[in-house]
């Protein structure tokens, strides 16, 4: 009689075990206790003033899943109307950038929210929803630098300039006439300390970080060329990237759909005065 109760017990917690599997959403988690979803959201944490890092919850800051540190920032505030928009608990999973499309592949990350342009070549390995910014292209320098009244590409001829690496920032710093092409950088941290070592001339970005490191640092400041650089207009907008076939990249669009533009611009001012000064 026990040997069969055991084996009935044992096969009814196998159901329940399946049942539980069986309930969840692609590209999501449940929660501990509760039937939440979790939306785990990638970022590299240290693009401001779309993403940085900082000690605690201040300005709205979100913890780091596996860290003492918090993001916050403009994709920050996007990832938290989104995951309030799904009714579902966010989780921000720092994530280095080169990182970020094998992490959503792979399924250890459902979104990333984290600066990311939908440019034609990511767009072949991943989903985007609609854009949620647009910006342009600028080129950050020393005030007192040998390119400081730079006002057009051919005026950085012979300049040393780089730009991050795996990113479009990278790619039309060819487009400047004689430039000395440096070595990508890792992240806009390092390459801020480049520029003020003088290891480099300048850096290219999209204006929101070049306010943010004007705001940040001093003695730095950043030019916009004219004509500006040549590329596809996706390569200075920004999305949400997901994996192919997702079933939240139409439910997204519809949470993006009713944020205005007035709200978006301003998420960026509000990320752009309280992004921290090392960053």
């Amino acid at each position: 009689m026990k040997k069969k109760l055991l084996i009935f017990l044992t096969a009814m917690m196998t159901m329940l075990v399946l049942a539980a599997c069986g309930t969840e959403d692609e590209g999501t988690t449940s929660t501990s206790g509760t039937d939440q979803k979790v939306l785990k959201v990638g970022m590299e944490a240290a693009y401001a003033p779309f993403n940085w890092s900082q000690k605690d919850d201040a300005n709205g800051g979100v913890a780091i899943k596996d860290s003492k540190e918090f993001a916050a920032g403009y994709d920050v505030e996007f990832a938290k109307k989104i995951a309030d928009g799904l009714g579902m608990k966010l989780e921000i999973v720092k994530t280095d950038w080169d990182g970020l499309i094998p992490s959503l592949q792979s399924g250890a990350i459902d979104v990333v929210i984290a600066g990311m342009s939908p440019t034609p070549e990511r767009k072949g390995t991943i989903d985007f929803t609609e854009n949620y910014y647009t910006s342009d292209y600028v080129i950050v320098v020393k005030e007192d630098g040998p390119y400081a009244n730079a006002e057009t590409l051919e005026d950085f001829s012979g300049a040393k300039i780089t730009g991050q690496q795996a990113t479009t920032h990278y790619d039309v710093v060819d487009q400047i006439p004689g430039v000395k092409k440096q070595v990508a950088g890792t992240d806009f941290g390092a390459m801020r300390v480049q520029l003020q070592s003088g290891a480099i001339d300048g850096y290219v970005s999209e204006r929101p970080e070049g306010i943010s490191a004007e705001m940040a640092l001093e003695n730095i400041k950043y030019i916009v060329p004219e004509p500006n650089f040549e590329a596809d207009p996706s390569a200075t907008a920004i999305a949400v990237g997901l994996k192919k076939g997702s079933s939240l990249t139409e439910q997204i669009n519809k949470v993006l759909a009713e944020i205005s533009d007035e709200e978006r611009q301003k998420m960026m001012e509000d990320a752009i005065a309280n992004q921290p000064a090392a960053q």
